[in-house]
């Protein structure tokens, strides 16, 4: 295992260990991973030789949520932390230090609200390095997890698909069931695929609520491509679909 698929396990057990029962409508620790690395990507600086990203992060969090990471605040952060510093490698982005991330509160956000704060904030004596002015108060990125909740709530209330889905992976045809499946390494999944380049809770796949499916890239380490397409977002799925989760070929077929 790759040490950025180690530290996915560990963010991903979390949730889904003795948090897991914690963290349903509020603010996940998988979710503020995806808000860090989009922070990190979107305030990279370009020098003459290098691209920068920012290094210093704080999460602000509604006071509810804020205290359901009483006890592990310290450890969440740095898992956080060195995820970043695994995507910065990954993508090439140069960092002036390792990344931090730190929490803090914000009375005016709600439960399931979270922001962050990026900056890259330069060290003394080294004046080839830029200056990132992005990070200062008021320039606060704003998440929700209500997108995620709504749609949990909505999908009971749509059209159920028809047919029989299924995938096809690995030389197994594997049902996914009439609420979807997750797919990854985990054997808490519910279609498991052995590929190591698979993460443990890799993608997801559900009814869309109007008669069809839909995929989800649920943080994975290696990525999701529909039709050699890859996804950011919530994608339809089309009978006979080619889906590659990682280097795992997989075809979506509906019977």
């Amino acid at each position: 295992m790759s040490v950025l698929r180690n530290l996915e396990s560990k963010i991903a057990d979390l949730v889904e260990g003795t948090f897991g029962r914690v963290f349903r409508s509020e603010v996940r620790p998988v979710e503020l991973a995806r808000g860090l690395v989009k922070e990190m990507d979107q305030h990279k600086t370009v020098s003459v030789s290098r691209v920068y990203a920012p290094n210093e992060y704080v999460v602000w969090l509604s006071p509810a949520d804020r205290a359901k990471f009483e006890g592990v605040e310290h450890e969440i952060a740095d898992e956080l932390a060195a995820y970043l510093l695994e995507h910065a490698r990954r993508e090439k982005l140069a960092l002036v230090s390792r990344p931090e991330v730190t929490f803090e509160t914000d009375e005016a956000l709600k439960l399931g609200e979270f922001g962050i704060q990026a900056r890259l904030v330069r060290a003394a004596g080294t004046p080839d390095q830029p200056h990132a002015e992005q990070g200062d108060h008021g320039h606060t990125m704003v998440y929700s997890t209500s997108d995620r909740l709504r749609e949990e709530l909505d999908r009971p209330r749509g059209i159920e698909p028809t047919g029989r889905a299924m995938v096809i992976a690995e030389g197994k045809r594997m049902l996914v069931g009439p609420a979807g499946a997750v797919l990854g390494r985990s054997r808490d999944c519910d279609i498991t695929l052995s590929d190591p380049n698979v993460s443990r809770r890799h993608a997801e796949i559900r009814p869309d609520g109007r008669g069809g499916w839909i995929i989800e890239d649920l943080g994975s380490t290696n990525g999701v491509k529909v039709d050699g397409r890859r996804i950011t977002s919530p994608t339809p799925l089309e009978p006979g679909a080619r889906i590659a989760l990682g280097t795992a070929d997989v075809r979506f077929v509906v019977e």
